[in-house]
């Protein structure tokens, strides 16, 4: 297969191109403009490798993304590139929607014209998929989970953005007949996660003796998916899941963001026994809250279980001890990291 992977030096798109130079012989070519977020370092495996190619482009750029379609060939999309943290979408919106939903606007719209030129055999075989997230569905109270059937609600500038992309596939889908698959993911970890996310964010504090703030009073709630579980959830997708379709994607692991704050805390009490910032649950430091702060999220992926077969490997537990042992292996990737544009200042204030 020639895929051609949107945003594929980000944290999950890293993952994929990762799982698939280890996993499959397929040729990938990766459309990345290297943001903040975007980090080859994160790609070291598959730099290695002749069957990946990085294009540093601009999916909004439509001259050049009709190019890399037609020099490609490619037989399917994996579209992730986004902005995704929602506390910069609280600081300034407008890369969400240039982003999120033009440059999504640009990659169905070229990928249409180049869908129609395909042998009808290859046409069949074509797919678009595009990855979102499960903050679409907006924010649960203590029960229930979201299926591919909620109704959308996005509370936050980021969600909103995603919502209208969503939007958009499913239109090129239903109006033109483009295939098209779908995916709405929980929240993500595992190495190579950029460290303005709380997991990440949290390990490198503590590391470095910082307070760690933790939102409101930390009750809120996320499920939790290893990014590499979720790298393999979208290969199969592409390869099985039928055009036209959603499917989401949890890592059945809900957690509340204190728990969780508390557990890479004792997990640095443990592999750091010398450390002088013992017990690291003393930096914890309750901070206001973000400005419509969803309460709970939950994915009820029983669809891509029951139709695909796909159940996640990783218990959280585990992942997340391996996480941590991945930041103290790494410290290297994470201070190169930290050296630039962002370091580990707060967000998301609406001020």
């Amino acid at each position: 297969m020639n895929l051609l992977i949107t945003g594929g030096a980000g944290f999950i798109g890293s993952a994929v191109v990762r799982h698939i130079i280890r996993d499959t012989d397929w040729q990938v070519a990766n459309v990345d403009k290297l943001t903040y977020a975007g980090n080859l370092e994160s790609l070291a495996e598959a730099g290695a490798s002749n069957r990946h190619t990085h294009f540093k482009v601009d999916i909004r750029d439509r001259a050049s993304i009709d190019q890399i379609f037609h020099l490609v060939q490619p037989d399917a999309v994996l579209h992730l590139a986004a902005e995704s943290h929602v506390d910069r979408s609280i600081d300034g919106a407008a890369p969400f929607i240039e982003t999120n939903v033009m440059g999504t606007y640009v990659l169905l719209d070229v990928a249409l014209a180049y869908w129609r030129t395909l042998e009808p055999e290859a046409k069949t075989r074509f797919r678009f998929q595009h990855i979102s997230t499960d903050e679409v569905f907006g924010s649960l109270g203590a029960t229930g989970k979201f299926s591919e059937a909620t109704p959308y609600a996005p509370n936050s500038p980021y969600s909103a953005s995603k919502a209208a992309s969503d939007h958009l596939v499913r239109a090129w889908q239903h109006t033109y007949g483009l295939p098209t698959l779908t995916t709405n993911c929980s929240n993500n970890y595992g190495p190579y996660h950029f460290p303005e996310k709380l997991i990440p964010l949290a390990i490198i504090r503590a590391l470095r003796g910082e307070r760690l703030p933790v939102y409101g009073t930390g009750e809120n709630v996320r499920d939790w998916l290893h990014v590499e579980d979720h790298a393999e959830a979208l290969t199969l997708v592409l390869q099985k899941g039928k055009p036209g379709e959603t499917y989401n994607v949890g890592g059945d692991s809900e957690r509340r963001n204190i728990d969780v704050v508390r557990a890479i805390c004792r997990l640095l009490d443990e592999f750091l026994p010398n450390s002088a910032n013992r017990p690291h649950e003393r930096l914890i430091e309750f901070v206001t809250d973000r400005p419509g702060h969803d309460q709970r999220y939950a994915i009820d992926a029983s669809k891509i279980r029951s139709e695909l077969g796909w159940r996640p490997r990783h218990d959280f537990d585990d992942g997340l001890s391996a996480t941590v042992r991945w930041y103290l292996d790494h410290r290297g990737w994470w201070e190169r990291v930290m050296s630039g544009a962002y370091r580990g200042q707060r967000l998301g204030l609406a001020s």
